[in-house]
């Protein structure tokens, strides 16, 4: 996929969540079915993946560099990365990583000030996919705590099937 279409991409699928979680009830923000995530920690849960992102394309490319390296592979289509996370989450059913894990129920009056922040965040990450080279887009990695070193074309493309995911949880749940 080109800068562009992942970008529109980004858009699409951050506003179809954004507006779909608008549109809830506000219990649902506090309230989830048992043992599952509620609207709220869905959102928190997403801005929590894609602050970590825009800060690490912030930085100067020589650092992401030096601290993990250059890929050595070509970069996957759309479409396989959506099937290898799919893959690999199969296999790590139940497990939560990073700041997600053990996370807080968000409170009502957080609701709008997160959306908000998932709204800005996600403009920043197509500002920054637009910007960055190709070569950069291409050559430079990023960890993933499931899918392991990743190109940031790869992260970006897995980025908007992420925010889709958790749309359709959402959507199945309630």
């Amino acid at each position: 996929m080109n800068k562009d279409s992942i970008a529109e991409l980004i858009d699409d699928k951050n506003n179809a969540l954004i507006s779909w979680i608008s549109a809830q009830e506000d219990e649902k923000w506090i309230e989830g079915p048992k043992n599952k995530w509620t609207s709220g920690q869905h959102a928190l849960h997403l801005l929590q993946s894609i602050k970590p992102l825009n800060d690490a394309l912030s930085m100067p490319k020589f650092v992401l560099r030096y601290k993990f390296g250059k890929s050595n592979r070509d970069v996957r289509d759309y479409q396989t990365v959506v099937n290898r996370y799919q893959e690999r989450l199969k296999n790590a059913v139940g497990e939560t990583f990073g700041p997600s894990k053990n996370m807080k129920t968000p409170a009502l009056t957080e609701k709008q000030y997160l959306l908000d922040r998932l709204q800005v965040e996600g403009k920043k990450l197509q500002y920054k996919t637009r910007k960055i080279s190709d070569k950069n887009l291409d050559t430079l990695i990023l960890p993933h705590p499931l899918m392991g070193k990743m190109p940031i074309r790869e992260i970006i493309m897995w980025t908007a099937h992420h925010i889709e995911h958790h749309t359709n949880t959402l959507k199945e749940k309630y």
